[in-house]
């Protein structure tokens, strides 16, 4: 009798089956991370945690995915789970307080899976009188407990004495990743200890944030560049004129930046320390309109001899917008004052670089005629950028706005083209082939 030979197939099978029908939770796709963004103050930390309702779902048998009451229905139950997967402990082994927040819902998307539902949940973190906000041992065991494949990726997102302010949301600082031991399932802790920092680096960083926060605000720069674009002229019969010289067109320069600078300077102090609260939602729309009555003014005088004016109180609406970014970093007074200091000046720092290397050039272009046509089409290009703008920001998802937004992509572009035109025009007209503007 033969014997038979195993079939090489045949361990195959048995891992399949393996796979299938293991008890226990096993994924078979690629699954959301869970995050941990730190902010950390003097006294406490906070923290931002991401849930993926369909993770969760996995570990607790709730039913989250594709639930429209699921807010209502597990809002506490979420608390009361999280609070019981988060725990820290100092140096010292001293326990710190935790306390959960209301969980909100958001949409998210990670290339690996796709789009998804979570759950974001904050909690703040205070540790026991004397220790520091610095060092500590973080438990977070939420879903990798019941789901082992499941990881958690956990970072400083804010630290004002490192100058990590993460204004735009990427710059978060590893700390590390929490994963079950594929040996023993336990979840491990994960020692916290961040570097030092200090009051010089915090300056620096709000600082630098002031600067980044001009050059990518669009809006803000728009506003002042379009008033300023009529100020080299002086104003005939309801219309802008002839070029009134160098020595009056820096002067209104410097008077109209001089009034938009106080303006916005007293509102960023009175947002940031939350003595004016205003939402940011109408604040953002009157800025939209800050720039189009500066656009018509450009393309015929509405104001006239009174843009310092119209700078000032514009100046306040801009000043507010700016002072968001401060007061959510809930700063305690000292590191406020510095704050405020450093902020104001990055934005001075990079407005008058912006004045600087451009107004040179419209004063140069406003003594030859194709002044009038660099006007009218700037005047009229912030006009429907404004438009766009506003109507974002009440609602009215547009084309206008969409590419209003890419506006600072070209700016370097249109600077150029700037200073082209300015050297051709003055060159064709010290020729006699194009005369002043009369």
């Amino acid at each position: 009798m033969m014997r038979r030979k195993p079939s090489p197939f045949l361990p195959l099978s048995w891992l399949l089956a393996l796979v299938l029908f293991l008890p226990g939770r096993s994924l078979a796709h690629p699954m959301p991370t869970t995050t941990v963004q730190l902010d950390l103050h003097t006294e406490y930390v906070s923290a931002e945690l991401a849930v993926p309702l369909n993770e969760l779902q996995l570990a607790t048998d709730w039913k989250l995915v594709n639930n429209k009451q699921v807010l209502e229905q597990y809002g506490t139950a979420v608390r009361a789970y999280l609070a019981g997967h988060l725990a820290l402990t100092g140096s010292n082994g001293a326990a710190w307080t935790v306390q959960i927040r209301e969980p909100t819902l958001s949409e998210a998307h990670q290339t690996a899976t796709g789009p998804y539902q979570e759950f974001v949940v904050a909690a703040r973190l205070t540790p026991p009188a004397g220790a520091s906000v610095r060092d500590f041992t973080l438990r977070y065991d939420a879903i990798v407990r019941e789901v082992k494949t499941h990881s958690i990726l956990v970072s400083v997102r804010r630290d004002w004495e490192r100058g990590l302010n993460n204004e735009s949301g990427n710059e978060s600082v590893d700390v590390g990743v929490i994963r079950a031991d594929p040996r023993t399932g336990l979840v491990p802790l994960l020692p916290v200890n961040v570097e030092q920092g200090s009051a010089w680096r915090g300056f620096v960083g709000i600082f630098s944030l002031g600067l980044r926060h001009i050059a990518e605000g669009t809006d803000h720069l728009l506003f002042l560049l379009t008033l300023l674009l009529p100020a080299p002229l002086v104003v005939a019969s309801r219309h802008w004129g002839t070029f009134g010289g160098t020595r009056r067109s820096l002067l209104n320069i410097v008077k109209i930046t001089t009034a938009f600078t106080v303006g916005h300077s007293l509102t960023l102090l009175l947002g940031t320390l939350r003595i004016v609260n205003v939402p940011d939602a109408p604040i953002e729309a009157l800025i939209a309109v800050s720039i189009f009555v500066s656009a018509i003014h450009a393309l015929r005088p509405i104001f006239p001899g009174r843009e310092m004016f119209v700078a000032a109180g514009f100046g306040l609406i801009h000043g507010l917008a700016f002072s968001y970014t401060l007061a959510e970093l809930n700063l305690n007074a000292w590191q406020t004052a510095l704050s405020l200091l450093g902020f104001n000046l990055g934005i001075e720092t990079m407005q008058l670089l912006v004045i600087a290397v451009t107004m040179p050039w419209l004063i140069l272009l406003a003594q030859t005629r194709l002044y009038p046509a660099v006007r009218v089409i700037g005047g009229s290009l912030a006009a429907l950028a404004s438009l766009g703008w506003l109507g974002d920001r009440v609602g009215w998802s547009n084309p206008l706005g969409t590419l209003a937004d890419e506006l600072g992509a070209v700016g370097p572009w249109a600077l150029l083209t700037l200073a082209i035109l300015a050297l051709t025009g003055f060159g064709l007209s010290r020729r006699g082939r194009v005369h002043p503007s009369v």
